[in-house]
């Protein structure tokens, strides 16, 4: 991530914004533990939102290719970090992404680089779903697209109802995965938690 966060330069803006906050909460911006936290908070946030400032095809490049092969493709157990877009709370969590192949396959790491680009935005969690599904639909035009979500969201946790325990499950089902029960299933069973 360091590559992507070195071409940013200094955003005096949120350095400021953060300031306002500071003193806005009633603490001190100048007390010794604070001094630089308004310049880290401006390279946290552009890190946390690099998303805004990638592209699918800058992401994938030219890592896709012509294949016969026809069975799911599984990527499974991929973290992702996200702000929500009501309280810009973080939320987090890992996500499953499948395809069906109809004649082209992408790089494996791409996979993961589409889901960070869509989470290094700002978001909820049922858009992020339906985002990297049709991402790799419009990419590949595959036989079907899978894409469960499971986030825990600091909103929830942190502040409101407190709730600790509680994660949000979300998915988005394309082509095959959506018509056929059965291959459906298969994924389902395929990305549970191992015995």
């Amino acid at each position: 991530m360091e590559e992507v966060t070195n071409r940013y330069r200094h955003n005096q803006k949120l350095e400021e914004a953060c300031t306002v906050l500071l003193n806005e909460i009633v603490e001190d911006p100048k007390r010794e533990g604070l001094l630089r936290t308004p310049y880290r908070f401006q390279k946290a946030m552009q890190e946390l939102t690099v998303g805004y400032h990638q592209n699918l095809s800058e992401i994938v490049g030219e890592a896709l290719f012509h294949e016969d092969y026809s069975e799911m493709v599984i990527v499974r157990d991929i973290e992702f970090y996200s702000l929500c877009e009501h309280h810009l709370l973080p939320f987090f969590g890992k996500a499953h992404v499948a395809y069906i192949p109809n004649g082209k396959i992408i790089g494996l790491s791409k996979i993961p680089r589409i889901v960070n680009m869509y989470a290094r935005r700002l978001q909820v969690q049922e858009r992020l779903t339906d985002e990297i599904s049709a991402a790799l639909e419009s990419l590949l035009g595959p036989q079907g697209v899978a894409c469960v979500l499971e986030g825990n969201h600091m909103c929830m946790m942190m502040r409101g109802v407190q709730s600790q325990s509680s994660s949000m499950i979300t998915n988005s089902m394309r082509g095959s995965f959506l018509n056929d029960q059965k291959t459906r299933d298969e994924f389902m069973k395929l990305i549970s938690p191992r015995g």
